[in-house]
């Protein structure tokens, strides 16, 4: 086997991610599976960096389904860097919206830890009777 091309297992060790996270891909339509060369898969050496490409999309928040269309906009020589830009944009605006909601979360949490004494029956809890009035 050459150079150019690796095992499943090269591969993987290659990009940093497991054989599983690889086949994954592979059903997901993020990487052709090769087709096999002595008896196995053999991959070109090019496949790590597009998989360290949707490992490092993935890092950085973008979904699977996000990751495959900046792919595609990777392999359309008449996509513009305005359109990347643009879902990064996208993306951040997703982060904030989730940020302010963790915020709003831990307010909420802090303000009914607040109220506890720490001690006594469950019965008299402050927090679980703060979460069942909201239930209601």
């Amino acid at each position: 086997m050459s150079i150019q091309h690796l095992t499943i297992g090269k591969t993987a060790a290659e990009a940093g991610v497991s054989v599983e996270t690889i086949r994954f891909y592979e059903r997901r339509g993020l990487i052709v599976q090769p087709p096999k060369g002595e008896g196995y898969r053999v991959y070109p050496a090019e496949m790590v960096a597009r998989i360290r490409f949707i490992r490092q999309a993935q890092q950085i928040g973008f979904s699977l389904r996000e990751v495959q269309e900046l792919l595609s906009l990777r392999a359309d020589p008449a996509s513009d860097c305005a359109d990347v830009r643009r879902q990064a944009a996208q993306k951040i605006e997703e982060v904030d919206r989730k940020i302010a909601d963790l915020q709003r979360m831990r307010a909420a949490l802090e303000t009914v830890t607040s109220f506890c004494p720490g001690r006594g029956g469950l019965m008299d809890c402050t927090i679980m009777v703060a979460l069942e009035d909201a239930a209601r």
